[in-house]
């Protein structure tokens, strides 16, 4: 069975949902059809940009180009990943915080899985290679905006607590310890979710696609439990490593608390 062909009419009869939702925020005066007209023309063009862009990145089937699209996707994520906190680090420290933590879970969950799961040949073949990127990407990026956004918060309000802790003595591991095991807790609260959900409440994405592409049900079941595990670990070391390097900005080599360096948006 080969994937069914979707014709523009196709995808314009399904743009008329976006075009309900807009009427209905207009009755309702709910103020979001601008917005919603917005986004939605947006997700067209950066859709089909990036499906003009992969087809010429396949084409090539070059190491250094794909190279050259990973890094690129890893530094919009560290950029997004650093731009949502409500209080942020000053100077270049929020940036290399964010880099760091979408970057070596991307990198580290993908290269297992091409190199021991999935073994296309060659095992950087860009057609596995980025879509698997992107994927793990974007959850790593969820949940080190999430796991930084929380540390910092925590610490901005629990503040006189800490400073009393490592005044009688705790260290910095120990004083921030309970914001950093929080942070990483939201940090994967969205992953969890969809774990949870996966197959009962909702059919994921990608099992969704390989059955409408025609793949046994089964098979398509496994490959998505692979998906999952891999979103599961990148989610974790990306949380884990957001929470760890904002709690030791957060603090100097005398073990003070320094939230002089956190700066509003």
């Amino acid at each position: 069975m080969t994937p069914i062909p979707l014709s523009l009419y196709d995808l314009a009869i399904a743009s008329l949902l976006v075009l309900a939702g807009a009427g209905a925020s207009l009755a309702l005066s709910l103020g979001v059809h601008r917005a919603l007209l917005w986004t939605a023309a947006r997700m067209i063009v950066q859709l089909l940009l990036v499906g003009l862009v992969l087809r010429a990145v396949f084409a090539w089937s070059s190491p250094l180009v794909t190279a050259l699209v990973v890094a690129a996707m890893i530094a919009a994520a560290a950029r997004e990943a650093g731009s949502r906190q409500e209080r942020r680090l000053a100077g270049p420290w929020q940036a290399l915080i964010g880099t760091a933590a979408v970057s070596v879970p991307t990198l580290a969950v993908t290269v297992l899985a091409l190199t021991t799961a999935l073994r296309p040949s060659p095992w950087y073949d860009a057609r596995h290679a980025i879509p698997l990127a992107g994927i793990v990407l974007g959850n790593a990026m969820n949940a080190a905006s999430l796991a930084l956004d929380g540390a910092f918060t925590a610490a901005w309000h629990q503040r006189a607590a800490i400073d009393a802790r490592l005044a009688l003595g705790d260290d910095r591991r120990a004083a921030l310890g309970p914001i950093v095991r929080q942070a990483v807790k939201s940090g994967l609260l969205p992953t969890l979710n969809t774990m949870a959900a996966a197959g009962i409440i909702t059919m994921p994405g990608i099992m969704t696609g390989q059955i409408l592409a025609g793949m046994d049900p089964l098979a398509a079941a496994r490959y998505q439990i692979l998906l999952m595990f891999l979103l599961a670990g990148g989610s974790m070391l990306g949380a884990v490593l957001a929470a760890t390097l904002a709690a030791r900005r957060l603090t100097d080599e005398r073990h003070r608390l320094r939230l002089d360096r956190l700066r509003r948006r």
